[in-house]
């Protein structure tokens, strides 16, 4: 039996990851498509968020965590609920109007709005039924909904949590070296950081440790592996650490 849907209440995810490769802040989208019942006229041709009615018996974040799940397979991934949208008019675009009347949905519908943070390599998209794709969040394609406007806070929130709690860290591999974490910082503030002056810093951090361990099949010259303890963060900083950059 399906479950019974709050058809006014939605949940939908921004899904960010980091691309160590080409150092790029990346949103994944799904394909949002629909033909004519002829098929001779194309009505919607974009992207959109993941998102889904809440069901009566969840809560807000079982919702949220039920749809990442959905989308990538992966669960305890980093989350924050970060602002609902709510405005009469979010969902009154012509072709948002014809993808609600298939899908029979409110027009007047409140999304909850939560971020979530994973490695890259951790989605495999191969397989993906809803033909997810990664996209730069400074070069996002077009978007349905009010989805672009959805991106952009999330991202604000995101440049604001990253200087006052270590989530960075949700974006990189176990294992990583100076210049990645740098390259994460710098994707997502978007600006250049003094790379002496932030190595020296990070490195006396106690909670990044050293590994006995160096890059390996690289062709440049192997870089210093890291990792971050979150134990040891708790432990010192608790909640209420600003990281300095």
């Amino acid at each position: 039996m399906e479950a019974e849907k709050i058809l006014n209440i939605s949940v939908d995810c921004v899904v960010f990851g980091f691309d160590i490769n080409t150092k790029s802040l990346n949103v994944l989208l799904i394909k949002r498509f629909l033909e004519s019942e002829n098929k001779k006229e194309i009505l919607v041709d974009d992207y959109v968020l993941t998102g889904y009615h809440v069901y009566k018996e969840e809560t807000l974040d079982e919702t949220a965590t039920r749809v990442l799940k959905e989308l990538t397979g992966l669960t305890n991934q980093y989350k924050k609920q970060f602002k609902a949208f709510g405005d009469p008019d979010r969902l009154m675009n012509p072709k948002d109007i014809i993808w609600i009347e298939k899908e029979a949905f409110h027009l007047r519908t409140t999304t909850i709005a939560y971020y979530f943070l994973l490695k890259t390599e951790d989605v495999d998209l191969n397989n993906s039924k809803k033909q997810a794709k990664w996209f730069p969040v400074n070069d996002l394609p077009e978007l349905g909904f009010d989805h672009e406007n959805i991106i952009l806070e999330a991202y604000e929130d995101l440049k604001i949590k990253c200087l006052s709690e270590p989530i960075i860290f949700k974006l990189l591999p176990d294992k990583f070296t100076i210049n990645e974490v740098q390259d994460v910082y710098q994707s997502i503030l978007g600006i250049e950081i003094d790379n002496r002056n932030f190595r020296r810093k990070l490195i006396n951090k106690k909670y990044i440790i050293a590994l006995d361990e160096k890059q390996v099949g690289v062709s440049k010259k192997p870089a210093q592996l890291y990792m971050f303890s979150k134990d040891i963060y708790d432990k010192m900083f608790q909640k209420n650490y600003l990281i300095s950059i």
